[in-house]
């Protein structure tokens, strides 16, 4: 299985994954508080399915110069102006707006569903050597930038699955590969001591995602978690 086949396997079943959870929520479910304030269940949703979409987006825009750095997975999530107070602001501030003009608590699931399939269907013809520009102005690889998507469904899935009260639905394809890009550069044998059954692919790795993500009530240090080469990513 080719990198590009692998992460479109990751981002299939992380999507179908949201997309049964988000269509059958009740208006009471939508309401509920997340980790993520000031987003309610049904906002954080309506922010996840947009972070989808963010990939029709990037493949109708223009590429980027053949000359241009391309920025990895890991590198679209460095501390810069795309957390900055402002930027945060917007991105919280339209998926409220959003989500307050649902027809209803399902309305997320439906369109999560009809972004998945429409991408499915693009993303099988896009030739391996393809770049998009992210929203943020990144240059990267389309397969890299696919692994973003993951990501955000995965790590965004976990704060909706908390706030419901239901257990994790991140799939094993997706919890492999955020693993590997929180954990890919690390001392396996270090890691495994500070996060133990980090590399099981079970709850033990859903638990260290957790931990360097901000997911977790058990602390870690960063001096540790770094120590032991785990990468921590700066998210909004």
């Amino acid at each position: 299985m080719s990198e590009r086949d692998r992460v479109l396997a990751a981002l299939s079943a992380e999507a179908t994954s949201l997309e049964n959870a988000l269509s059958g929520l009740s208006e009471r479910e939508a309401v509920y508080t997340t980790r993520c304030p000031p987003w309610d269940v049904a906002a954080l949703a309506v922010h996840t399915v947009g972070s989808l979409h963010q990939t029709t987006v990037a493949l109708e825009g223009p590429s980027p110069a053949a000359e241009e750095v391309s920025v990895s997975a890991f590198g679209y999530y460095r501390p810069e102006v795309r957390f900055s107070p402002e930027v945060n602001r917007a991105r919280v501030e339209s998926a409220v707006e959003k989500a307050a003009r649902r027809s209803d608590a399902g309305e997320p699931g439906r369109v999560l569903g009809r972004v998945r399939r429409e991408l499915s269907a693009r993303l099988a013809v896009e030739p391996l050597d393809r770049t998009v520009r992210t929203r943020h102005g990144d240059a990267m690889t389309l397969t890299d930038y696919l692994v973003t998507r993951v990501m955000e469904l995965s790590l965004h899935g976990l704060d909706l699955a908390d706030a419901l009260g239901r257990d994790p639905w991140i799939s094993p394809e997706g919890l492999v590969l955020v693993r590997d890009v929180l954990f890919g550069a690390a001392d396996r044998d270090a890691l495994e001591r500070v996060l133990p059954g980090v590399w099981d692919g079970g709850e033990a790795t859903v638990a260290a995602v957790r931990a360097v993500t901000g997911r977790s009530s058990e602390w870690v240090e960063r001096s540790v978690l770094e120590a032991a080469g785990a990468r921590l990513p700066a998210l909004g």
